[in-house]
């Protein structure tokens, strides 16, 4: 099996050896220490504000995006959504869901964002603006410089869905004036799913304490207590946070350029090698994570996924509802090589030779 998907997606061997071990009893000094190295660490990774905090959340990452929502906003909040694919209309979802007000700034897929898009929504007093700095539906990666500048003009708060441009992208909460980031586990930290870790500044802190939240289980408040000590208020994926602090320690020693480097490298051979294919990169501004592919041949989207996974063992990443069959993406994060692009670029030229592609 090759998988070229955004999440789950190809591990390590040292961080597999970990998940294959019994798990340990977590209520202990030990664990406790681990998580806040944990938090330490992520937190350097982003370059989040000073004095920020981790919240550790055993759930996918929509259950960190509605949870966010839930502690950080109520019916008395406007906020406005970047909504560009599947995950910009499932913040706008949420907020519905919610009854949270909010206005969306729709954009056509694969379309990027522009300070045009803005300019209707200028002094239209929001609380936040709500954004996945990449589009994981369609491969767009956000100009967060654009994003800053309008919130901060506006006095907005700023909550970022990073999960899928973690690490493949730069990304820096400081530099862009991001108040929360939102990461999951199966991304390219390259871990098992079930995990998703949201990095506050001491502005939300404040607005989680002050909030309250009509949940047990998505309390915020409980994991800034417990959080304190290294804990959380219950049991989390405790091989999944013993696999993540190893990760961490293996980023760290690297450094995070090394990281994003590594898939740029990838996508960008991975690009420059489909060039003669019935494949044309859909996206005009790419994030590093992933390349989202328009078919001009004779398959389509769904029926080249279907093809590479049932015939040769390789997982693409397809798309749902409209762009069904317009778009497959391939992912560059995880513990992929060039000699893996090789394996899918020599599949996708053979399907070519045979006249199916």
């Amino acid at each position: 099996m090759l998988n070229f998907a955004v999440g789950p997606v190809m591990m390590e061997d040292e961080i597999l050896k970990i998940g294959s071990k019994q798990i340990p009893y977590f209520r202990t000094e030990e664990f406790s220490n681990l998580m806040l190295e944990n938090e330490k660490l992520l937190k350097q990774c982003v370059n989040a504000p000073i004095s920020s905090r981790v919240i550790f959340l055993t759930a996918s990452g929509t259950a960190a995006m509605e949870a966010t929502v839930m502690n950080l906003f109520t019916n008395k909040d406007k906020v406005l959504v970047i909504n560009g694919g599947s995950f910009g209309k499932r913040f706008k979802e949420i907020c519905d869901t919610h009854y949270i007000e909010s206005d969306e700034i729709k954009l056509n897929y694969c379309e990027a964002l522009t300070k045009a898009h803005f300019a209707p929504f200028e002094d239209k007093n929001y609380t936040a603006l709500l954004i996945n700095v990449h589009e994981t539906s369609t491969g767009v990666l956000y100009d967060m410089k654009l994003v800053k500048d309008f919130c901060q003009k506006n006095n907005l708060l700023l909550v970022v869905d990073a999960i899928s441009s973690f690490l493949a992208d730069p990304y820096d909460m400081s530099e862009y004036g991001a108040n929360v980031t939102i990461l999951s586990s199966q991304k390219a930290i390259a871990l098992p799913p079930g995990m998703s870790y949201i990095i506050v500044d001491p502005k939300t802190q404040e607005r989680i304490k002050n909030n309250k939240v009509k949940s047990i289980y998505f309390n915020f408040k409980d994991y800034l207590i417990d959080g304190e000590r290294g804990q959380t208020p219950y049991t989390p994926a405790v091989s999944n946070l013993i696999q993540l602090n190893k990760k961490l320690q293996i980023i760290t020693d690297r450094g995070i350029n090394y990281e994003i480097k590594k898939v740029l490298k990838l996508a960008e051979d991975f690009r420059l090698r489909i060039k003669g294919l019935p494949l044309e990169i859909a996206s005009s501004n790419p994030s590093n994570a992933l390349t989202s592919l328009k078919p001009k041949g004779k398959m389509n989207a769904i029926q080249i996924f279907n093809h590479l996974k049932d015939y040769y063992g390789i997982f693409v990443v397809p798309n749902g509802g409209e762009l069904a069959k317009v778009i497959f993406r391939v992912g560059h994060i995880g513990a992929l090589t060039l000699e893996d692009n090789t394996k899918l670029i020599k599949v996708l030229n053979e399907m070519y030779e045979r006249g199916i592609l």
